[in-house]
């Protein structure tokens, strides 16, 4: 009888552990990773090859997807009817170098859920987040590449508005190389607009 509970005892302790240690390299695979990616651990989200770069806020995936950046909107360098904006070269070769085939991971937003999460033009509206968990969409924004697009709603819209005032703030990326065109002026007076 003594050896019976011994032995559950010692199950029991041994279940625990490894109950502990899964849970530990669980906690150990989002070290590091950005709290945004911790609340979109939940949404719908896959894996996917990047294959091409239309632009700053446009990428291609595998196998011929194209994505669009939610909430981001980086300058033109590809719009057939204008030309090359400010920051557009830049913004297209930062995510050229954030993403250009590597694996990354989109999450879809649920406010784009009605839409089948595709904007006008087909392409797929998502947050894409790179091996280290940071999210590409606030690095943009973050690193002065990009406007937050705030038109329609988003999850991170409160969060993307902040990051874009303190770029502008701290004159990082375009707020320091860019003299405000239309619609750039357009674009910043929009965001500042919505935030009220």
């Amino acid at each position: 009888m003594i050896v019976r509970v011994k032995i559950l005892f010692l199950l029991g302790i041994l279940a625990a552990a490894a109950l502990e240690a899964g849970s530990a390299s669980h906690q150990e695979a989002h070290v590091g990773i950005s709290e945004q990616s911790r609340d979109s651990r939940n949404t719908i989200s896959e894996k996917r090859v990047v294959i091409r770069v239309i632009d700053g806020d446009t990428i291609v995936v595998s196998p011929n997807e194209k994505v669009r950046l939610i909430g981001v909107d980086t300058p033109e360098t590809t719009h057939p009817k204008k030309a090359v904006e400010c920051f557009g070269k830049d913004a297209k070769e930062f995510t050229w170098s954030m993403v250009e085939r590597r694996s990354v991971r989109l999450v879809l937003d649920e406010s784009n859920a009605a839409r089948n999460h595709k904007d006008r033009y087909g392409r797929t509206l998502a947050y894409v987040y790179l091996d280290d968990g940071t999210m590409l969409n606030a690095e943009l924004i973050r690193r002065g590449y990009a406007y937050a697009y705030t038109r329609f709603p988003f999850r991170h819209v409160v969060e993307f508005r902040q990051l874009e005032r303190i770029a502008r703030s701290q004159s990082v990326g375009l707020w320091a190389s860019c003299r405000l065109n239309s619609s750039h002026a357009t674009r910043a007076a929009s965001s500042e607009i919505s935030q009220h």
